[in-house]
């Protein structure tokens, strides 16, 4: 049964701002239309396409920074909520892997959940005070992943952060952070 165009169209940035990463393909599946439909609704709602969002996500977020620079961010930081909340993605790249398995190594993606734990602080300067980790299933090559931070509570200088990060189909790792302000 084909959808109304407007309707199309609402559902379209629904899905959007629900899941900023769907590709046109996806899109064109969810709402059973072709992909070049979806790049006409795209074009007529100004929406620009996945890569230009990302880049334009990762911008805004970058610009709000504190407790780390974004150099120092492992992954792509794309979304950000001082204090509250932050995103980032990563693509498991051939030497992020071990070399016989071919399954990613530890600390990348801890680092990108620890660095996406010191982006969401509010304050200038943070440290690592716990880590409460748990690696839940192998990560090969080639693989994006997409950590979500939460801050659940803050208690004097220490934030209590909440990352979980997930492949395409499952979450694959997951943490609790004290992370600890370093201002008075």
């Amino acid at each position: 049964m084909r959808i109304q165009k407007k309707i199309r169209q609402k559902m379209l940035q629904e899905n959007l701002e629900s899941s900023p990463f769907l590709t046109d393909g996806e899109l064109a599946v969810l709402l059973n239309v072709s992909v070049q439909t979806i790049r006409l609704d795209r074009l007529e709602l100004g929406i620009p396409e996945l890569r230009e969002r990302t880049k334009q996500m990762a911008e805004t977020a970058q610009d709000r920074l504190q407790a780390i620079a974004s150099g120092e961010i492992i992954g792509d930081l794309i979304d950000l909520e001082l204090g509250v909340q932050g995103i980032s993605v990563m693509t498991i790249t051939p030497d992020m892997v071990f070399e016989k398995s071919k399954i990613a190594r530890g600390h990348h993606v801890f680092s990108q959940a620890n660095s996406l734990a010191l982006a969401v602080i509010d304050a200038q300067s943070a440290l690592t005070g716990v880590a409460n980790i748990k690696y839940k299933i192998p990560i090969h090559v080639g693989e994006k992943i997409v950590a979500k931070a939460e801050v659940l509570r803050k208690r004097g200088n220490k934030y209590f952060i909440w990352v979980k990060t997930r492949n395409e189909k499952q979450e694959v790792f997951r943490a609790k952070f004290i992370m600890v302000s370093l201002e008075p």
